[in-house]
């Protein structure tokens, strides 16, 4: 028996009947005798909700089943329940779909003395993201990037392009994306006739991000263009050209900028947290499998280690300082008789001058055991990241000695979708026309200190640099908001 003030579930012709105990005992004698009564009533409260009196046949079992007394006392109480609920449904589908994060908010339910699990997702509703082509189906799309829209906020992947149409059709399949929407290499322009797709991901051999970019551009649509931005100078300056000449964003995929514990560096090294920085180690090493694979031919990767994962090194150390080095000197060796690095270099040591006195040193490598770390030693303290460049699992240590005692603090890592957040990054500043924070220009930079690095080698002397030194972040954008951050 319900109890005062409590709610009885019913079939959908009647949303909510509030039973109470006196009105119960009161009605239940009179209902015995006014079924036909009541059912009249049940169905102006059908009525009041829009609904359809056809479930007359279903009412009628359900008060022979359940007593013909328990509806009958609830109807007082679910006339004017069903008028209100109509009444919101009306509200509610006269409401403009919302243009912002769909904030939910709920209490916390820890004490304000635990750790803080931070805010929902909150995305936005699906039809207000903002849709991406995908070009490119290999390794990182399929094990990263495709996945990474699962815990996107504002934007979704509604087309894609490759070489292998059956692969396509799979992965199309998995995420939802239309057959219209697959489209091959040569066919590749006709996105320009997609309005579903805003941003086109480019997640292709270095060499070919000039061409796809360019063609991208002149499609009408934004470019996210996966590092290094180019094989040559040149090639990165005319995709940026294009860009701007077709009124369209470009942005360098650097995720390490977007990463939560990386933009924690930044901050500690920009505020002066353990005073000034005086030395910067970087390490990017990994062992590449004995193949053909495309990472291997100077033609597509446009080098070895250097623009593929020493590209960590270079970019990461400018992010943190906000500076542009003043001069580069380097070393490159290959083993001898290694198949693998018949056109590419192995391994390269290079060293960063920075004008604050700051001495960055680098080393990577395509033929060691993995490691990706690196370390800024300042005044009063240590900031350390191992790993630092991995996809996930990203692990930092502080290492200081406050009031005398030698002290590691590890702070807890989000692990936040580094793909996903870079996304989402490109996709607001489509919505909101802001530059992107490693725009076209922050992959520029970036070739131009590498080939300056080849140069260094070659000639085994310094190389001088001077473009952009003296500005702070001279050639980034926008910096992501907290809440793309979170």
């Amino acid at each position: 028996m319900a109890g005062l003030g409590s709610l009885v579930v019913l079939p959908n012709c009647v949303r909510y009947v509030q039973v109470g105990c006196y009105s119960f005992f009161i009605l239940f004698y009179l209902a015995m005798f006014q079924e036909t009564s009541a059912a009249t009533t049940l169905d102006q409260a059908a009525l009041a909700l829009g609904e359809s009196t056809a479930c007359d046949t279903s009412r009628r079992q359900f008060i022979n089943h359940a007593g013909r007394g328990l509806l009958a006392a609830g109807i007082a109480t679910a006339l004017p329940l069903a008028a209100a609920e109509a009444a919101d449904l009306g509200n509610e589908a006269a409401l403009a779909p919302p243009t912002g994060p769909l904030d939910i908010k709920l209490p916390p339910l820890e004490a304000p003395t635990e750790p803080k699990a931070g805010p929902f997702p909150n995305p936005d509703a699906p039809d207000q993201r903002v849709g991406f082509a995908i070009v490119g189906l290999g390794h990182l799309t399929l094990a990263e990037i495709l996945p990474a829209f699962g815990q996107a906020k504002h934007c979704k992947p509604v087309a894609l392009v490759s070489g292998d149409p059956d692969k396509m059709a799979k992965a199309a399949k998995q995420y939802g994306i239309k057959p219209s929407s697959c489209y091959s290499y040569q066919n590749y322009d006709k996105l320009k006739d997609n309005p579903e797709v805003q941003v086109i991901y480019i997640v292709l051999p270095n060499s070919m991000h000039h061409e796809y970019t360019i063609r991208g551009a002149k499609a009408g649509k934004h470019i996210l263009c996966e590092k290094p931005m180019a094989n040559s100078v040149k090639e990165c300056e005319e995709m940026i050209a294009a860009c701007n000449k077709a009124g369209k964003k470009l942005m360098i995929a650097y995720r390490i900028q977007y990463e939560p514990l990386n933009r924690a560096a930044q901050k500690m090294v920009r505020d002066k947290t353990y005073g000034k920085t005086k030395l910067i180690q970087m390490m990017n090493c990994q062992n590449q499998a004995h193949d053909q694979q495309w990472r291997h031919k100077k033609a597509l990767a446009g080098g070895g280690s250097l623009p593929d994962v020493g590209l960590y090194c270079l970019n990461t150390t400018r992010f943190l300082l906000g500076e542009e080095p003043t001069e580069v000197s380097a070393q490159i060796y290959s083993t001898p008789g290694d198949d693998r690095f018949k056109e590419i270099e192995e391994n390269v040591s290079f060293t960063l001058r920075f004008p604050s006195g700051v001495i960055a040193q680098c080393m990577t490598g395509y033929g060691s055991f993995n490691n990706k770390s690196y370390a800024v030693h300042a005044e009063t303290g240590t900031i350390k990241m191992d790993p630092a460049f991995p996809y996930k699992g990203l692990k930092q240590e502080l290492v200081h000695a406050p009031n005398g005692k030698q002290m590691i603090e590890q702070p807890s890592n989000p692990d936040k979708q580094q793909f996903a957040l870079e996304m989402d990054h490109m996709a607001e500043c489509v919505r909101s026309n802001k530059t992107p924070y490693t725009p076209g220009e922050e992959g520029l930079q970036d070739q131009r200190i590498m080939e300056a690095i080849y140069q260094s080698a070659k000639e085994n002397k310094p190389v001088k640099l001077t473009v952009g030194v003296g500005k702070t972040d001279a050639f980034r954008g926008t910096p992501p908001t907290e809440e793309e951050a979170a």
